[in-house]
C-alpha cells in the first residue's frame, strides 16, 4: 500500500505522457517493491517553473527541466527492495519515457501500519481487516 507522489514541472508533460509515468512507477512497484495487484495510490503534482529547486548533492549530476521526484509513503520494506526499487525506476523510466536517470530523485518514506486508513474512518490495517 505504498502511497506515492510523483512531482514534475508543469507544461512538460502531456497528460499521455504523465499517465505513461505513472504506469511505469506502478509496474516497478508491483514487480520490485511487493506492492499488492490493484493497489494503486498516486498523486501527480505539477509544480511552476522554478518550483522544484534540486541540485545535485555534489555527485555532478545534469539536471533538467524533467526532473521527476517521487516520494513514497510506505510500511515494512527491506534495503534490497528499496535498492531494486531505486535501479528499476531508472531503468523502466528511461526505457519507457526517455526520462535521464540523472532527472530521477527518489525517496522512501516509512510509517506504520496505524498510520493508514483507507476509506470510512478505519484503520483497516489496526482492526485486521488488510
Amino acid at each position: 500500500m505504498p502511497l506515492v507522489h510523483l512531482h514534475v514541472i508543469e507544461g512538460r508533460r502531456t497528460p499521455e505522457q504523465l499517465r505513461e509515468v505513472a504506469d511505469t512507477v506502478q509496474d516497478v512497484m508491483l514487480a520490485h517493491f511487493a506492492a499488492p495487484p490493484r493497489d494503486r495510490y498516486q498523486l501527480i503534482t505539477e509544480h511552476k517553473p522554478g518550483q522544484i529547486i534540486a541540485e545535485d548533492t555534489g555527485l555532478g549530476l545534469e539536471r533538467t527541466d524533467d526532473v521527476l521526484v517521487i516520494q513514497v509513503v510506505q510500511q515494512g520494506r527491506e534495503l534490497e527492495q528499496k535498492q531494486a526499487l531505486y535501479h528499476h525506476l531508472a531503468e523502466q523510466l528511461e526505457q519507457r519515457t526517455g526520462l535521464a536517470p540523472s532527472d530521477l530523485i527518489v525517496s522512501v518514506v516509512a510509517n506504520s501500519p496505524e498510520d493508514w486508513s483507507f476509506g470510512d474512518g478505519v484503520a483497516q490495517f489496526v482492526e485486521g481487516l488488510l
